[in-house]
């Protein structure tokens, strides 16, 4: 399995609408300066993510995206999972034809991998993320910074 960019940028910007979960809608310009993705590349993903019902959208003066359920109950897995993003580090991408048409001499093993892999990310939420004091200084940093960069309103 390779996280892409993509992969990885769903994880961020869903782990930014958990650490506002109780502020309400939160727009993707603020997602976007906070965790520095392209506005445009987040509306790509969120488009993903709404038709995966992980986030919902409000739309008006004080719309943008909020998490469709509790932090606790979205997993990495299901984000990873949500943008197209695949959970398998076997040769032939699950389709059991590694050697011509037969399975490899290795096959088990990296299903076994891409199984746990799996396991792993579907085991831990992100209510567990935002619960980590490295996350909660980092993103305490990142308000701080928007907040400095921000115009008076």
């Amino acid at each position: 399995m390779r996280l892409t960019t993509k992969g990885r940028y769903a994880v961020t910007a869903m782990l930014d609408l958990a650490l506002h979960y109780d502020e309400g809608a939160v727009t993707l310009a603020q997602i976007a300066e906070r965790q520095g993705i392209s506005l445009s590349y987040l509306e790509q993903l969120f488009a993903r993510l709404r038709r995966e019902q992980l986030v919902k959208s409000t739309r008006g003066p004080g719309g943008g995206y909020s998490l469709a359920r509790p932090p606790e109950r979205v997993s990495v897995a299901q984000i990873v999972i949500a943008i197209n993003e695949q959970i398998d580090v076997t040769n032939c991408g699950g389709s059991k034809s590694c050697q011509g048409q037969e399975r490899c001499l290795t096959h088990f093993l990296w299903e076994d991998l891409s199984d746990r892999i799996h396991e792993f990310l579907d085991d831990i939420s992100l209510a567990q993320l935002v619960s980590r004091p490295h996350v909660q200084e980092v993103a305490l940093r990142q308000q701080a910074i928007s907040q400095r960069v921000s115009p008076p309103v």
